[in-house]
């Protein structure tokens, strides 16, 4: 599944209000960072991700590799160094998508 920009749009105005919950710092996007994310998931659909100044990698960068790491999700929007990620949830999704 790929999201049209009409689903795009909705995925970062219900991201906005949103605080980040997982910053990836130093080392870079590592194993546990990716987990700490996927167990995120299993709570929501919707999160936000900040890469701090001293990451080896930029905020586009890492979204792209989480997406790729973790079944079903979909790298939404990067603003600056913060990363808006997106993965419906497979049995009931509480995000409602408007048709593309």
């Amino acid at each position: 599944m790929t999201l049209s920009p009409k689903q795009r749009a909705h995925l970062r105005s219900l991201a906005h209000h949103l605080k980040p919950i997982l910053h990836v710092g130093k080392e870079g996007l590592s194993d546990s960072a990716v987990a700490a994310v996927e167990l995120a998931f299993n709570t929501r659909e919707l999160l936000k991700v900040k890469v701090t100044d001293g990451a080896p990698l930029t905020a586009r960068e890492a979204g792209d590799q989480i997406a790729e790491r973790i079944d079903g999700v979909h790298h939404v929007q990067t603003i600056g160094r913060t990363i808006v990620l997106f993965r419906p949830d497979p049995g009931s999704p509480e995000i409602q998508l408007p048709r593309g």
